[in-house]
Formats: structure tokens, sequence, C-alpha cells
């Protein structure tokens, strides 16, 4: 694939070899941003993982200090108090079997999240081949299935992130806007790496975090030298 001028222009400013420090990483990452629009940072880290086992599939969610930069649609399927919690809490909508058959026969998807309390799954879970492709199952490990509504809410809209391996082992996550200082993107760096390294399956042998990348949307990649990190 031909690569535009601007990013073959950005990409000379990275040298491809070299490991950079977490504070040269950030810098470069807003030199090297080509998009007109308030560009996402994007963290890829590739771990020495083997997915076909179940302990070393990991899946969570963190909220970043500074947030992503991007506020999420929710929409809270609960009853009663947990209802009223996710309402007071700034939900987008709140209900439950009457937005469970909105998403089933109007093929609804003005939300980018759903949070669940337990009661209300059974329902939900009928709308597996719907929901599960576009990742919007809701899912104890990362908190979007809980009585907690309020904090679960709360915790999204302050710029919670998701995460999971897909299968080779790698884990992609958003973490802020190249509009973010630098500060701000090595402190949401920061709590990201060292939530993988203390989610790291007792099982694994060797060396656990292969590499570090990160890159503005559509910008060249950046490698992190992991000695920059004092883990």
């Amino acid at each position: 694939m031909k690569k535009g001028k601007k990013y073959v222009e950005v990409s000379k400013l990275v040298e491809k070899c070299k490991l950079y420090t977490k504070e040269e990483a950030m810098s470069l990452i807003k030199k090297t941003s080509i998009t007109k629009f308030d560009a996402s940072v994007e963290l890829a880290i590739r771990l020495n993982l083997d997915t076909k086992q179940a302990d070393q599939q990991l899946r969570g969610a963190l909220v970043l200090p500074h947030g992503t930069g991007k506020t999420k649609k929710v929409l809270v399927l609960a009853k009663g108090e947990q209802a009223k919690q996710a309402t007071e809490a700034g939900a987008d909508y709140v209900g439950d079997s009457d937005m469970i058959m909105k998403i089933e026969k109007e093929n609804w998807f003005d939300f980018d999240i759903i949070i669940a309390t337990p009661e209300m799954m059974p329902a939900l879970g009928k709308l597996g081949k719907l929901l599960g492709p576009k990742g919007l199952m809701p899912n104890p490990k990362t908190g979007t299935v809980t009585m907690d509504t309020g904090k679960a809410v709360s915790d999204v809209k302050k710029g919670r992130v998701e995460y999971r391996t897909d299968s080779l082992g790698n884990v992609h996550a958003i973490i802020g806007k190249v509009s973010f200082t630098e500060e701000q993107l090595v402190e949401n760096l920061v709590a990201f790496i060292s939530l993988i390294i203390k989610t790291k399956p007792s099982t694994v042998k060797g060396d656990y975090v292969k590499n570090i990348s990160v890159s503005t949307t559509m910008g060249p990649g950046i490698k992190i030298d992991l000695n920059s990190f004092d883990f």
C-alpha cells in the first residue's frame, strides 16, 4: 500500500530500529500526527502469552488518570434503585426490557457501551448474536455487569478503557488524544502498562512483555524502551 506524502514525511522523524523512552515517544507522538482532526493515541503491547490457555487470556478495564478524550454514550439496563443510580450518574439511556426490545426490533445501536445488572443478563443473553460481534455484550470482568451502576457509569464517563488479548497475545488500547499534554499521555501510558504488568498470569515463562509501541491514528509506530518504566 502506497503511503501518503505526509506519512512519508513524518516517518523520517522516527528511527525504525530505535527504542525511545516513554517521554521521547510522547514528544514524537505530537510531531507525527497527520490527521486534520484531533487524532487518538493508540497503544499496542505484544505479550508472551499462549492464548490457548484460559488463564493467559487477559481481559479487564481501567480508568485512565486523564481519560481517553472521547465521551462514550452509555446504555444501562437496570430496574429500581440501580436504574435511579445510573440516571443520577449521567447515563445516556436507562431502561430494562423496553430497551432490550428496542435493540432487537429496531436494530438500535445509538450507544457505545452497555452496563447491566445481573438480573438483566438472561434477557440480554438472547441478543448475543447481535451484541457479541460488536463487542457490546456486558461482562463481569470489565465491570459492565454490576449492581453498582452509578460507579460503572461514572467510570466510563471519566475515561475507562477496556482491553483484552487478541489471539496472538497482543493488547490494543486508546490512551488519549494528540491534544493531551506529553505529561498526561505519559501518565496514561504508565497507568495502563502497570495494570498489564500486575495482571501477568503466574504460568507465563520467560519475558512477559515483548514490545510496546504507540502511534497516532494513521501515523507511524514508535517503539518504546521497556527499561524506561520503573517496574
